[in-house]
């Protein structure tokens, strides 16, 4: 029996899709490390891991794949991923990146989903403005410990975040007050609590999330998402934020808005033409090169 046997109720071309799939991975803290994990025992074959970060003692108590040793050595968190994709993927298309997002966005450009799992609400936003532009699904992780009066309250929650579906914004995770709030603190917030248990469950749905983008398991697969996590109770609910804008266009980030901020006149490649044109696809990799090529060969014409 194969590995992928056991997961084979997913779809007969589920092992292929996988394989063919590429995931970019922000921040491999905390939550990412546990999808950087489950996405290696699925079987995908595609990642791009980014975080500048090394490993310190506090990241020990939710850090996958970290160790002791690591401390020792100053390891990078991009080390410490590709430690475990290479120990469960037979020859991954891996790019590892030591640097702050911002610096990678060419190679987060290529990804099919993008995973966040970023501390700043103003790096999520201008994340998700950046997977927006691109076409690309956006799927942000977010956890947080609250002190009551005789207890802590600890919460999460995992969000898709599709093209034309409500972002951030719309279901409330992001807004002025938040943004103005970060501001006010910065520098003076030190480490927010976390453990692993939290961590690990909002990993699991945003990996779940993945499965059920890519694979034919569910016929008609979520085009939205906002699963509260309350860690208290240890259950899982669709957010009544996102029911009550449910079947509403996002009033944030309209069609016109897409664009490649990358985009270099210079560089665009003289030989494309329509036979360059991928055919119709539900890969939404394929499904973003058709529609820069077109873009491509438009400002062509324009230029001549």
């Amino acid at each position: 029996m194969t590995r992928a046997a056991r997961q084979s109720f997913l779809g007969e071309d589920s092992e292929r899709k996988f394989a063919a799939l590429t995931v970019g991975l922000v921040g491999l803290g905390g939550g990412n490390s546990h999808v950087v994990q489950q996405l290696s025992h699925v079987g995908v074959g595609g990642l791009v891991c980014v975080d500048f970060d090394i490993v310190e003692d506090s990241n020990l108590n939710r850090l996958i794949g970290g160790t002791t040793a690591d401390l020792k050595h100053e390891t990078l968190k991009t080390a410490v991923a590709e430690r475990i994709i290479r120990g469960l993927v037979a020859n991954p298309r891996c790019v590892f990146r030591p640097v702050k997002w911002q610096e990678a966005m060419a190679d987060l450009a290529r990804c099919d989903i993008i995973v966040g799992g970023l501390d700043s609400y103003r790096e999520r936003s201008a994340l998700e403005d950046f997977c927006r532009r691109l076409l690309i699904p956006y799927i942000d992780m977010g956890m947080d410990v609250h002190e009551l009066e005789d207890e802590f309250a600890i919460g999460g929650q995992t969000v898709l975040s599709m093209p034309g579906q409500p972002c951030l914004w719309c279901m409330g995770i992001l807004s002025d007050e938040r943004l103005a709030e970060e501001a006010r603190n910065y520098g003076a917030a030190g480490g927010k609590p976390q453990v692993v248990w939290p961590n690990g469950v909002l990993a699991s749905l945003a990996v779940g999330l993945i499965v059920q983008l890519v694979s034919p398991w569910m016929r008609v697969p979520m085009t939205s998402a906002y699963l509260e996590f309350d860690g208290n109770r240890h259950q899982v609910a669709t957010s009544n934020r996102l029911k009550a804008i449910a079947g509403r266009p996002c009033s944030h980030y309209l069609a016109s808005d897409v664009g490649d901020p990358l985009l270099d006149i210079r560089k665009i490649p003289q030989s494309a033409n329509d036979d360059d044109l991928p055919a119709e696809s539900t890969n939404p990799s394929v499904k973003r090169s058709a529609f820069w090529l077109r873009l491509w060969k438009q400002i062509r014409r324009r230029l001549a």
